[in-house]
């Protein structure tokens, strides 16, 4: 098979909010989830990509509600594209109060990652072949999100940038 389904690019990362994870206000810190974001992220890719990644770069990220002390944080991650070496991401986090049984949504953000060789250059990641409508939807949308970070980078001029053109005309 030249290519993975999302599903075998896909990361559940299970975590516990404790007191040393949290600010002044009982609430968990934002570098932390933003840390364990990167880290259910990059074992998608990992695993996609069979190699080691690196962080390239992290964009869309949403602060829906905070996380409290107690809670139990379930991150996903899923390759949602793959475009050379470089492997898009989609990661949601929900809490849970175990107390309550309330279950929220409190982030969602995309991370790039580049995949590396044994000598830590970029290499060439297997294809990724979207499934569902929801996949197949965020690998199209993927292209816009990708020309609109090289963009803004200023590693791509607007006036090449085709799927953002279709989008805004």
């Amino acid at each position: 098979m030249n290519g993975k389904t999302p599903k075998e690019s896909r990361t559940i990362m299970t975590e516990i909010v404790l007191p040393n994870d949290t600010n002044a206000l009982h609430n968990l810190r934002g570098g932390k989830i933003l840390h364990w974001m990167d880290i259910a992220s990059a074992i998608a890719a990992g695993k996609h990509a069979n190699a080691v990644v690196v962080t390239a770069s992290v964009d869309n990220v949403s602060w829906e509600n905070p996380i409290k002390l107690g809670d139990v944080v379930t991150i996903t991650a899923c390759v949602t594209r793959v475009f050379n070496t470089s492997m898009e991401t989609h990661i949601e986090v929900w809490a849970e109060n175990l107390p309550s049984q309330t279950r929220y949504k409190c982030n969602e953000a995309y991370y790039t990652f580049v995949a590396l060789d044994s000598n830590g250059k970029p290499k060439k990641a297997l294809e990724l072949i979207p499934e569902t409508d929801e996949e197949k939807r965020r690998y199209d949308e993927a292209m816009a999100r990708r020309e609109l970070r090289l963009v803004l980078a200023g590693r791509l001029k607007l006036q090449e940038a085709k799927y953002l053109q279709k989008l805004f005309g």
